[in-house]
């Protein structure tokens, strides 16, 4: 009987030992994949600088790199296709997300709170391909009944598309962050006299605004690297113009165009998608710092 006890302690005893060990590869394992990653875009981004001159590449207003006579690598076009389809995304999001996120946490029942939370989190679980097709086959025909000059690939369609995929994003972590908001500061703006649509948008809101804040930053980054939304339905013509009803080209949808295997391995075509990538990696990193700021400078502790 002592004996097996003595056994199941050693047991015991080696498998504390082995555990911490099991934990710091696997976070080892995610902390150096994320270095070869940064450092693989660097070296490729600066190889691309070896052939095009960091000038051109920020400020020339022209992207034609299979441009057999004269090729310009100006990434302006690409940012502004992306920041068009971003931003309509975003006027779609934010108030549908914070509609939401507001009746779940201020007026649904709990039984409506667990119907619609699981449907939002099936919208969040759709393919992004699925996304892209839904776009481009049912989207952009219906848009174009209302607008009739509206192309087939065109950056309305998938901004409004990518705006229905970040708002489940939008509405959970924003519902998440007013739920904490203490139920004393609600009963007190109920006892003043404060109708419940008061108390939601004057009290709970801006006790919340960090977390609001930060689930809007994180959905912006979403929205910028968005891929196959963009590759399917926004079409490939890099244009430098505010249009959302044409054609447009994203950083993301360059990089699968490059990547379907007809550029040469070696060539500036293709160390332009690692610049491209680095273009697209540092405005995600930008939009994440952002959120750790607004959460850390503006979040209230109860």
């Amino acid at each position: 009987m002592i004996s097996e006890k003595m056994q199941s302690k050693r047991q015991g005893t080696s498998l504390e030992r082995i555990v911490p060990i099991l934990l710091f590869i696997t976070a080892a394992v995610s902390v150096l994949t994320t270095i070869g990653i940064v450092l693989t875009l660097i070296f490729e981004t600066i190889l691309f600088f070896n052939e095009v001159s960091l000038k051109e590449f920020l400020t020339a207003d022209k992207w034609y790199p299979f441009s057999e006579t004269q090729a310009s690598y100006g990434i302006l076009p690409l940012v502004s296709g992306t920041f068009k389809v971003t931003g309509i995304a975003i006027l779609v999001a934010v108030p549908i997300g914070l509609a939401a996120s507001i009746y779940l946490s201020e007026y649904a029942s709990d039984r409506a709170r667990r119907i619609i939370k699981p449907i939002f989190e099936i919208l969040a679980g759709i393919p992004t391909i699925v996304y892209g097709y839904f776009a481009l086959t049912f989207v952009t025909p219906l848009l174009i009944k209302f607008i009739p000059g509206l192309e087939i690939f065109n950056a309305l369609s998938p901004g409004i598309v990518i705006g229905i995929m970040i708002t489940p994003m939008i509405a959970s972590l924003s519902e998440d962050a007013m739920s904490s908001v203490p139920n004393a500061m609600r009963e007190g703006a109920l006892a003043l006299g404060s109708t419940k649509f008061e108390v939601a948008m004057k009290v709970v809101l801006p006790a919340a605004a960090s977390g609001i804040i930060a689930s809007i930053v994180l959905a912006v980054s979403r929205a910028i690297g968005e891929t196959m939304i963009v590759a399917v339905a926004a079409g490939s013509s890099p244009n430098l113009n505010w249009n959302v009803t044409g054609s447009i080209q994203t950083m993301t949808a360059y990089i699968v165009q490059v990547s379907q295997g007809d550029v040469g391995y070696g060539t500036t075509i293709y160390y332009s998608i690692y610049a491209v990538g680095m273009t697209l990696f540092l405005f995600t990193l930008l939009m994440n710092f952002i959120a750790q700021f607004v959460s850390r400078r503006y979040r209230e502790e109860y």
